[in-house]
């Protein structure tokens, strides 16, 4: 017998399946070999199982041994595996080492095991009158049946432990020990009466089969609730579930709901939890102990068999798209496996993506609406302040007036406050007034963040630091100006008008272990009074003593240049807006602009998403952009400028080629350079394409182009309609 493997090295030239001799030992597809490969021993996935090689049988190697008890690949992922290597031109290897934790690879992580310590009946118990520590801990063990090792040591002698096992009056075993992520959550299972739009949505998503459900409800309108009814329903028909959310910061609170309801069918799955953490909550869904999987993008491969349901909730989230290798997105991703399992999708969003509610209206998803808050309650008043009349009438505040009076009333009436500003750090650049000179990165083509915390300038694409100026190192001027307000600045700000406990929430707090979770604990405790932060508290939480939300500077996404500027600022603005008056008390909205008049705002105001989002399709089509075309961007990266240049050229010589016999396919084709024209290093360019049709066709002959023009030292990936092009 013999087994096809795929090397766990990422390299296009071994981008290929080798031959081996099983010999004696016990293989299925989808097992973790260890295989010689050349002159060393690296570990590999069976892919395939043969009775004969092409190649001649002194050329068959080996297979040195098998890694895990079980296969670590299910068939359904070998399926997905082929799916996404040829809709993403990925490397095989690339698309398996996202179906395992990482750590795995390697053995950098193992199952825990327990020693554990029980009596040996077979043995007979002698054991001396003065020996009083020895009598100890047997009348311990005998009392409880089984006693952790490490725990009896500690309660009793450890040397009267180890002369009661030598003597074998004592059993030693070892056992598997799970490490729970958020084992000191507090979890509380609310069942609630279903609102009657509620019902019917989980009587329509419970009733169907193979479908996609587009789940549009308003913030507050128990969104969350009909996911948990729907994967119950799964759970009883035997099925299993997997539940996804955008951000990190989200998960510990979904997953207390969903551990309160469902108890220890849950596992957990996300880049935030530790290597030990990761591997026991992956090995308990591939085994079955675990039927429901919760967690970010990833999660979306949990190795769950017989899925009934997933769910991507807040579906609009860019964080769906993975934008480094291997690129792919969720969404198609859950649509295989809803094909290949028969199982339902629900995408749920106050705010859908305009490509999702497009498919709805065409019919291709089934729209669900919950159009009203739970309880009648009211959605929050959201009031437009012009920034061009504060700053005329002498006010340089970061915040409006209007906005410190309603903090100033939040604060004294014992209420919560959130305060969204979507720039971390404390100023977006350091700039010198008489010259010009802007401060940047040596590695990329970005200005640096001031950190006042920390009192660095920062580059936020490669991690690098430097140290801050006061006089200009181009003319020497002392003149040097502060850019944007950052997070940093504002939490200064509301420490210095207000005596109150402010928590902030950004990239830079949440680094550490637990680091979300122990933030918006503080928060939902009430010691802290005020919570600043970027989109991560934009969306999902739920804080019943927030009243008022702050929103800084809602123009910040708005003058992008990107065609999903106005959507993104609409999709921020509701979200963040809708954190608001979730319980008993009103909640207000206090929105800062300098560009009142813009069509986003009049329908955020009004809670409009509908009207919106014909405003914002009538656009795109008369631009020809998504949903009407799809946008292709080949890019080309390295750090030698001119192999860079070359390589664009010639591919946008061959893409051309492809337009010239078929132009009315094309809605735009051209070349150039990169917004950031250097990241770490490495230049780059770019081809943008729009297709109008045949956008299948095309996408092969552009991975072909792409594939061919590929080196050691050029680096080339196609991205379709990318989240953004810089």
């Amino acid at each position: 017998m013999f087994a096809k493997v795929i090397v766990d090295i990422s390299n296009n030239e071994l981008d290929r399946v080798f031959d081996y001799d099983v010999g004696d030992l016990c293989v299925e597809p989808g097992c973790r070999v260890s295989v010689p490969f050349g002159n060393r021993v690296i570990e590999g996935y069976v892919i395939e199982l043969t009775e004969s090689s092409e190649l001649s049988l002194d050329k068959v190697k080996n297979i040195i041994g098998v890694m895990d008890a079980y296969p670590v690949i299910t068939p359904e992922m070998m399926k997905l595996m082929e799916y996404m290597r040829k809709r993403y031109n990925l490397r095989i290897i690339d698309v398996l080492r996202l179906f395992i934790p990482s750590q795995m690879r390697g053995g950098k992580v193992k199952e825990l095991v327990q020693k554990i310590v029980c009596i040996d009946d077979k043995t007979p118990v002698v054991i001396k009158e003065n020996a009083v520590m020895q009598k100890q801990a047997y009348e311990y063990v005998k009392e409880r049946g089984t006693v952790p090792y490490s725990e009896l040591s500690s309660r009793c002698s450890a040397a009267a432990v180890r002369n009661l096992v030598q003597r074998g009056i004592f059993k030693v075993t070892e056992v598997g020990v799970n490490r729970v992520p958020y084992k000191d959550v507090k979890r509380e299972n609310k069942f609630v009466t279903l609102t009657p739009a509620q019902q019917s949505a989980v009587d329509e998503i419970s009733s169907g089969s193979k479908q996609t459900f587009l789940l549009h409800g308003v913030t507050g309108s128990g969104k969350t609730e009909v996911y948990m009814r729907c994967i119950s329903d799964q759970l009883d028909r035997g099925k299993t579930a997997i539940m996804l959310v955008p951000e990190i910061s989200l998960t510990p609170q979904v997953f207390a709901l969903f551990k309160a309801r469902f108890g220890e069918k849950v596992a957990i799955l996300h880049s935030g939890l530790s290597v030990g953490e990761r591997f026991d909550e992956w090995r308990r869904l591939i085994s079955g102990e675990a039927v429901v999987a919760v967690g970010a993008r990833s999660a979306v491969f949990a190795p769950l068999s017989d899925l009934g349901i997933i769910i991507i909730d807040e579906e609009h989230d860019s964080s769906y798209t993975s934008e480094s290798n291997p690129r792919y997105f969720t969404s198609e991703v859950a649509r295989f496996r809803r094909d290949y399992n028969g199982c339902n999708i629900v995408m749920g969003s106050a705010t859908p993506s305009i490509e999702s509610y497009y498919k709805a209206k065409i019919g291709e998803y089934k729209l669900i609406e919950l159009p009203e808050r739970v309880n009648h309650k009211p959605m929050p008043h959201i009031s437009i302040v012009d920034m061009r009349k504060e700053v005329l009438a002498g006010n340089n505040d970061v915040f409006s007036r209007e906005l410190t009076d309603k903090l100033a009333s939040c604060i004294s009436e014992g209420n919560q406050a959130i305060i969204f500003i979507n720039r971390r750090g404390y100023s977006s650049y350091l700039m010198c007034r008489s010259c010009g000179y802007v401060a940047k990165c040596d590695r990329c083509d970005v200005s640096l963040v001031y950190h006042k915390e920390d009192d660095v300038l920062k580059c936020h694409y490669c991690g690098s630091m430097y140290k801050p100026f006061s006089i200009c190192p181009k003319c020497g001027s002392a003149h040097v100006k502060r850019g944007f307000v950052g997070t940093e600045q504002v939490v200064e700000r509301i420490k210095q008008l207000f005596n109150v406990n402010v928590v902030r929430m950004d990239n830079d707090t949440t680094q550490g272990k637990d680091a979300h979770l122990k933030i918006l604990e503080e928060f939902a405790s009430g010691s802290a009074q005020v919570l600043v932060g970027t989109q991560m508290i934009a969306k999902g939480h739920d804080f019943p003593n927030v009243t008022l939300v702050g929103i800084v500077d809602a123009d910040m996404s708005l003058h992008f240049s990107d065609y999903r500027a106005s959507e993104r600022t609409y999709q921020l603005i509701t979200q963040v807006a809708g954190r608001a008056g979730r319980d008993k008390k009103t909640g207000s909205v206090i929105l800062q602009t300098y560009s009142p008049s813009h069509y986003v705002y009049k329908f955020a105001i009004s809670n409009d998403y509908k009207g919106f989002y014909e405003k914002e399709c009538n656009l795109r089509e008369l631009t020809l952009f998504p949903p009407f075309t799809y946008i292709v961007r080949v890019l080309v990266s390295g750090e030698d400028e001119s192999l860079v240049g070359n390589a664009l050229k010639s591919m946008y010589d061959e893409i051309k080629n492809l337009a010239q016999d078929n132009l009315k396919d094309f809605a735009f084709l051209n070349y150039m350079w990169s917004p950031v024209r250097r990241i770490k290093g490495m230049v780059r360019a770019q081809i943008l394409l729009r297709l109008k049709k045949n956008y299948d066709n095309y996408i092969t002959e552009i991975y072909r182009i792409a594939d061919n023009n590929k080196s050691n030292k050029i680096n080339v990936f196609v991205e379709t309609n990318p989240n953004n092009l810089s």
